[in-house]
C-alpha cells in the first residue's frame, strides 16, 4: 500500500505552515509506504502537482493536510465543495471571487477517506479529533475537490480527502486567539489517522 500525504507551504505572511511540518516529520504507517510533498499555496498548481505524483508513484491513497487557523482539533474533512472564493490572495496572488473548482462538476464530493474512524483515532491517542463538515472556500477545498473528482473520473480505486489541523505556538505571535497544538501532537494525530488505512 502507498500512501501520498501532502502539506502545504507557508501563506499568508506566515513563516511556517504546519500541515507541511507535520506531513514531513511523519513515521513509517504499518506497512505502508508514505510518500511526502509539499505543495504550494496555489489554486490550479496544487492539484497539478499532488494528482502528477500519485500518477507518478501509483499511490493507492491521496491525503492532502493543510492549516485551518481557530480550529480546535485535528479534523479530518467529510466533503469538498464546488465552489472558490478566498479572503486572501493565494501565494501567486490569485484570488477568486467565487465560481467553480472545475466547471460543470458536481455541487460536492464526499470524502473518500473514513472520517469518522480517522476521528476516533485521533482521540483514541489522547488528541481533540473530530470530523469537520466544511473545508472552507480556499486552496484546502480547491485541493481536495480537484483530488476526489480525479479519483472519481480518472484514477479507479485510489481514494482521497483531506485533514485541517490547527496552528502550532509558533504562530501565535500576533494571533494570541488562535487554539494551537504541540508540532509533535499534530505529527502523533495524523499518523494515528493514517493507521486507520492500513487496516
Amino acid at each position: 500500500m502507498k500512501i501520498l500525504v501532502t502539506g502545504f507551504d507557508p501563506f499568508g505572511g506566515e513563516a511556517v505552515n504546519p500541515a507541511w511540518e507535520a506531513v514531513s516529520r511523519l513515521p513509517e504507517i504499518g506497512g505502508a509506504e508514505v510518500v511526502r510533498m509539499q505543495l504550494p499555496t496555489v489554486f490550479g498548481r496544487a492539484p497539478e502537482l499532488a494528482l502528477a505524483e500519485a500518477r507518478r508513484t501509483e499511490a493507492d491513497w491521496i491525503v492532502a493536510v493543510g492549516q485551518a487557523a481557530g480550529r480546535n482539533a485535528i479534523t479530518p474533512e467529510r466533503i469538498a465543495i464546488n465552489y472558490q472564493e478566498a479572503s486572501i490572495p493565494d501565494n501567486a496572488g490569485a484570488q477568486p471571487s467565487g465560481g467553480p473548482v472545475i466547471s460543470g462538476g458536481p455541487d460536492g464530493y464526499f470524502s473518500l477517506l473514513p472520517v469518522k474512524e480517522m476521528a476516533a483515532a485521533i482521540q483514541a491517542a489522547g488528541l481533540p479529533g473530530k470530523v469537520s463538515n466544511t473545508a472552507g472556500t480556499y486552496v484546502c477545498n480547491h485541493l481536495m475537490y480537484h483530488i476526489l473528482h480525479a479519483c472519481h473520473t480518472g484514477m479507479p480505486g485510489v481514494r482521497g480527502g483531506f485533514i485541517h489541523v490547527p496552528c502550532i505556538p509558533q504562530q501565535r505571535a500576533g494571533h494570541p486567539e488562535w487554539f494551537t497544538m504541540e508540532l509533535d501532537e499534530i505529527v502523533r494525530g495524523l499518523a494515528a489517522a493514517l493507521e486507520v488505512l492500513t487496516r
